[in-house]
């Protein structure tokens, strides 16, 4: 039997409409518990259906969307400090996991990424100091890299899918609730430490180092979260 050829440029449209989806909802542009109107996203992303209900329900695996109750609608996942809670506990449980295995594997290559990533974050910061006062999306790309860098060496493919979804769940809150200027933190500072103790092969400091930085994030966001969000 004869196989249906797909077009070649359905692929791309998928992924062009998920990857803009998915930034409108990590970055606020669609909100927390926004319904998500097929004939409006349609027309503001000018794709079909097809593409479009295909991203939709892979941000619904990915926890970003829940279908909603009558399966006729969907709508962007609500936050709250428990979500966020429970999103920062599996976040480090995983993520540590995922480094201690990559500094136990990592070769040259893994190290040359978190180099690499590294370089770049702190380049960015020197050159663009303005920009640091608010989320830019050069730098959230950069810093998305350094993190995956970490982890990559794992050979735990199906533990790194966990991991980046776990980081769009937690990114969601930092980019909608923190912005750089109101943060007392050397972030760099913490990247910079976490990758020496991670080329040092010093699993134990670079775990609990990854562990603190992610929860000083969660417990930042947890004291701006509005009152009805706790």
């Amino acid at each position: 039997m004869a196989q249906t050829k797909i077009p070649a440029e359905s692929g791309t449209v998928f992924s062009t409409t998920l990857s803009r989806l998915r930034k409108e909802i990590l970055t606020g542009a669609i909100g927390p518990g926004e319904k998500l109107r097929l004939d409006q996203l349609r027309i503001t992303y000018d794709v079909s259906f097809s593409p479009l209900r295909e991203a939709i329900s892979r941000l619904v695996s990915e926890g970003l969307v829940l279908q909603a109750g009558d399966q006729r609608g969907f709508q962007v996942a609500p936050v709250s400090a428990d979500n966020l809670r429970e999103v920062t506990l599996l976040r480090k449980s995983l993520e540590v996991i995922a480094l201690q295995r990559s500094i136990q594997h990592g070769d040259d290559a893994w190290e040359t990424g978190v180099v690499s990533s590294m370089h770049h974050l702190s380049k960015f910061k020197s050159r663009n100091p303005a920009k640091m006062d608010n989320i830019d999306e050069v730098w959230e790309n950069w810093h998305r890299k350094f993190h995956t860098a970490l982890i990559g060496a794992c050979r735990l493919p199906v533990l790194l899918q966990f991991c980046d979804t776990l980081y769009d769940l937690s990114d969601r809150y930092r980019r909608n609730f923190i912005q750089f200027r109101h943060v007392p933190r050397d972030v760099q500072s913490e990247h910079s430490a976490i990758a020496e103790a991670a080329l040092n092969r010093n699993a134990e400091l670079a775990c609990r180092l990854m562990e603190e930085h992610i929860e000083l994030t969660a417990t930042m966001i947890l004291a701006v979260l509005p009152t009805e969000l706790r």
